[in-house]
């Protein structure tokens, strides 16, 4: 590990490192290292397993559409921030404004209408008052034109905006669709290409080996297939292995540099079993990271549900990247094999842990999503925050939005930002830091973590949560998913399920 800093000091972009330590045919103990991807645009190093046969058969194609795919990106991020977009919405905000005053304005002066009208009314008769009433009901004509008119001069400046912002909109959704075509193709030539060998002497691509289903980005660049497929290809016996984050912290602040973190269930996991087919040796490969069901309690379980006190650290279900990857459900799947589904109807941050709910029939999985879009499922949260909160009680209602270019960083937004409402209960302070409850009666992503640590919020992140602002050392997200409440699909009995607050 000090060699290593050494090497690649703090600051380098973080990626995943692995190292197995391997035995040769005549006994002597070997030390191999890999890194996921590619390092400083290179896929080999001296002194480091090389990538998988393949990637150069495609190397002059990669490096195409690599381009092609950072010239539409730059098209992208041009459209996103045309002058037209600022100009609309400053308009806009401007209308809005200047709108409201003529509306208090008039609003004013139709209030003075029905006190003059009321006065003509007992001071005026015949001719004299039905004239007197006419000139008021013109004043309110004429400032009804007005209005109209301004209304109209707006929609004459927004309208050509409104145009371009729309055929801007309308070339994303071609170059994003490009994107997705340019990336599918790449990544099939290159599953074609790649070639793995196992202990067995078997030799298969990668497309071969997972036949059914989209393979994830990065598949067979991963620190483990590239350490065991070399330990086939040169006769040596893999004894142990580890795999470890070095570098910046993942955009989402899960990898820490130092921190061992299991091989990734996506994209190793489909390959490990083709991979250590033949291997000799007796005991079971020690890897870093438990890919088995035998750390997961099962609080609940029935025919239609199952409840599972989810781990921190641990996804709900895996992810695409190499970051998010082994899950709850990856390790129900291969407990209990292909007899059994499990379908998630509802997620956990995977810093989060508590009460995790599976439907097992996809009758039950209707009737509880459905419980959940009507809002009818009661979840209760308990959480340390790293800071004293003054309020004892309150409601938290700020829209969330996830910029796509961000993610999976949420922010409040009153314009793009969907309706986020929590309730929250301080239950006392312990030290500098408040204990809290939350009721989420929206369920967006990260919704706790975000209403917590805004300034318009609470104003304090939850304490361990770096993606929002908490600098204090600690082991773990200090968020829980300590309640849910349902319905049961069949008996439509009340379900309470609870795990206590491990911290």
């Amino acid at each position: 590990m000090q060699s290593l800093g050494q090497i690649y000091p703090n600051g380098i972009e973080g990626k995943m490192y692995g190292i197995l330590i391997a035995e040769s045919a005549t006994g002597d103990k070997l030390t191999l290292k890999a890194f996921s991807g590619l390092f400083n645009g290179k896929s080999q190093i001296e002194g480091w397993v090389p990538p998988i046969a393949g990637r150069e058969k495609v190397a002059i194609e990669e490096s195409i559409t690599l381009n092609k795919l950072a010239e539409i990106k730059r098209e992208l991020i041009g459209l996103s921030e045309i002058p037209e977009r600022w100009e609309y919405e400053q308009k806009s905000q401007e209308y809005v404004s200047q709108l409201q005053v003529l509306r208090d304005r008039h609003q004013l002066s139709k209030q003075e209408r029905q006190i003059k009208r009321s006065q003509l009314l007992t001071s005026l008769t015949g001719a004299e008052l039905e004239t007197a009433l006419k000139n008021l009901d013109k004043e309110s004509q004429l400032e009804k034109m007005v209005r109209r008119n301004f209304k109209r001069d707006l929609d004459l400046v927004l309208s050509p905006l409104q145009d371009v912002i729309a055929k801007a909109e309308a070339k994303m959704q071609v170059l994003k669709q490009q994107r997705r075509e340019l990336s599918r193709t790449l990544q099939a030539q290159m599953h074609n290409a790649y070639v793995l060998t196992n202990f067995a002497g078997e030799t298969r691509s990668l497309r071969e080996i997972i036949t059914e289903g989209a393979m994830p980005t990065g598949m067979g660049d991963c620190c483990a297939p590239k350490l065991l497929h070399y330990a086939a290809t040169h006769d040596l016996t893999p004894l142990a292995m580890a795999e470890f984050w070095w570098g910046n912290p993942s955009l989402d602040g899960y990898k820490v540099q130092g921190e061992f973190y299991g091989a990734c269930a996506e994209r190793c996991q489909p390959l490990m079993g083709f991979l250590l087919s033949g291997r000799q040796s007796s005991p079971s490969l020690p890897i870093c990271g438990d890919f088995t069901a035998q750390n997961l309690q099962i609080i609940y379980e029935d025919d239609c549900l199952m409840a599972i006190a989810k781990p921190p650290e641990l996804l709900s279900i895996p992810g695409r990247y190499l970051d998010t990857q082994d899950s709850v459900l990856s390790r129900l799947s291969q407990a209990y094999g292909n007899g059994r589904e499990f379908y998630p109807v509802h997620r956990l941050d995977r810093q989060t842990s508590g009460v995790l709910l599976f439907a097992l029939d996809i009758d039950s999985l209707r009737n509880v999503s459905e419980q959940f879009q009507k809002r009818e499922i009661h979840k209760t949260y308990e959480a340390i925050l790293a800071g004293k909160v003054e309020s004892e009680q309150g409601k938290i209602d700020l829209p969330l939005w996830g910029n796509p270019e961000n993610r999976p960083y949420q922010q409040v937004d009153f314009q793009c930002g969907k309706p986020s409402v929590t309730e929250f209960r301080l239950l006392g302070y312990e030290g500098n830091y408040s204990r809290l409850e939350f009721i989420p009666l929206t369920g967006r992503t990260h919704q706790l973590r975000v209403h917590s640590a805004d300034p318009q919020g609470l104003g304090i992140p939850i304490l361990g949560d770096r993606l929002y602002g908490c600098q204090a050392s600690t082991s773990r997200l200090h968020l829980h998913a300590r309640e849910l409440t349902l319905r049961h699909p069949r008996s439509q009995k009340l379900v309470h399920l609870q795990i206590s607050v491990p911290f």
